[in-house]
């Protein structure tokens, strides 16, 4: 109960300040959050100590917890993730992770054309298989699982420990867009067929063709949901 107790008030404090529903700047106290959410000292204690964690709060003496600007948050963990894709930021954070994998996976895919063992390449073939599969038969949930697990393995497959590190992240923005709805019951044709040209230029060496293959899929990506993120605006830097 408590280990509920604790999520609950973790998910509570983060959703609240990555919606700006608690202003960057605002001063919260212990007793006040005890309050809201009707939980023991100790369980605020600790949600504050994932929070502070995660760069959105600092504790400061004789002050209380101060929330801090998106600047300072851990913008790669899954729950800022998906609290982002939650709240009103959506359109952003879509946009901002999109951008993220177009610079990233095509050249994860060409690398692990070039350096990948045979075994993964002919497991990001099952994975493959096993999408177009679950997508021909409308089978959402498994469609998702699977589509997780072949951005990871390609990932993970390019040998680089920092691209395999941004698996989290792309398997928490999948999630979040069909949980959006902005997944289609029955992915294209086209889409499924480009995950397997991912695999099969992986498994047989054609690191440019793995390259293409895979900017293709996020071509389509983005195209799908562009829309939501068309008049969200940039986070750019002050002057």
């Amino acid at each position: 109960m408590s280990s509920r107790l604790h999520d609950l008030a973790v998910e509570h404090l983060g959703t609240r300040i990555v919606s700006g529903e608690l202003a960057s700047g605002s001063v919260l106290r212990t007793e006040s959050l005890e309050e809201d959410l009707e939980v023991s000292r100790s369980v605020v204690r600790e949600a504050v100590r994932v929070a502070q964690s995660l760069g959105l709060v600092e504790s400061v003496k004789r002050v209380g917890i101060r929330v801090l600007p998106m600047s300072s948050w851990n913008l790669f963990d899954p729950s800022v993730i998906r609290w982002r894709l939650a709240s009103e930021q959506k359109g952003a954070q879509l946009r901002s992770l999109t951008e993220l994998r177009t610079a990233v996976e095509p050249l994860a895919a060409e690398l692990a054309a070039r350096f990948a063992p045979a075994e993964l390449g002919a497991a990001l073939m099952g994975i493959a298989a096993g999408m177009r599969s679950a997508g021909r038969a409308g089978d959402a949930a498994r469609f998702l699982e699977l589509d997780v697990e072949f951005h990871r393995t390609v990932l993970r497959a390019s040998g680089n420990e920092m691209f395999a590190a941004l698996g989290d992240a792309v398997g928490e923005v999948l999630r979040g867009r069909t949980s959006s709805g902005l997944m289609p019951t029955r992915p294209s044709e086209d889409a499924m067929q480009w995950h397997v040209d991912v695999a099969d230029a992986i498994l047989a060496g054609r690191a440019d063709a793995a390259r293409e293959a895979m900017l293709r899929v996020l071509g389509r990506t983005a195209d799908d949901v562009e829309r939501i993120w068309r008049e969200a605006p940039r986070a750019l830097p002050a002057s």
